[in-house]
């Protein structure tokens, strides 16, 4: 039976991976290194400190954090105030769908809290959740199960009680390590065969959640 559902952010609720990419090549181009957006295939679902070990094996001190940090920002403050936050089709409604039938809702995202927050904000979501987990409140980064154990804990719920939706291996691999339900709704990155052999289900839109929350439902009643 499952009575929660957790959530990964970028590239699963918000189309924010795809703008990663030319957020970090605009701010490589700036800094002089060139475009620096492939960085996003190599760093999905980890928090920043996982990242910068990656972004310091690919360009040692070329790249500063401080840099790279306020020309992304440049980029996302003008995207942001020109566009808003891009949500991803299906979000309201799942989010919808889960109050009315009283699941818990969770997020375990590898951003930071400020960041995160932020976001909900200018999407108006931040109260349909019961609880939010991010990067710089646990230890160990996704892949490792840190984060989901975290979130199962503070929902009061078994993880086995909970379905994890995911978009990257990362996310994946720490969902399941840490024995939630994962479901992969890919963006950026197709699944393997070795990580289908560890997903639940894999969707294509957040639509399907409920669909999928309707089936397993229904098997449980039966």
């Amino acid at each position: 039976m499952i009575k929660a559902v957790v959530f990964d952010m970028d590239g699963l609720m918000f189309d924010t991976e795809r703008l990663t990419i030319k957020a970090w090549d605009y701010a490589g181009e700036k800094i002089g290194i060139g475009k620096m957006g492939h960085m996003v295939y190599k760093t999905l679902g980890m928090n920043i400190e996982s990242a910068r070990k990656v972004f310091i094996e690919e360009y040692g001190e070329r790249v500063t954090e401080e840099d790279l940090s306020k020309h992304a920002k440049e980029f996302f403050h003008d995207y942001y105030n020109y566009h808003g936050i891009p949500m991803k089709p299906g979000l309201i409604e799942l989010l919808t769908y889960l109050k009315e039938n009283n699941y818990k809702i969770a997020v375990a995202t590898s951003s930071n809290k400020e960041v995160a927050l932020r976001h909900f904000k200018r999407a108006n979501i931040t109260d349909y959740f019961d609880v939010i987990v991010c990067g710089d409140m646990i230890e160990n980064s996704k892949p490792a199960p840190d984060i989901y154990l975290k979130a199962s804990e503070l929902l009061g719920v078994s993880p086995s009680e909970c379905l994890a939706l995911e978009d990257s291996p990362n996310g994946i691999n720490s969902a399941f390590s840490a024995q939630l339900i994962p479901v992969m709704i890919p963006d950026l990155i197709e699944p393997t065969e070795e990580l289908s052999g560890i997903v639940h289900s894999k969707l294509t839109n957040l639509h399907e959640v409920i669909e999928l929350l309707n089936s397993i439902h229904m098997n449980s009643a039966g």
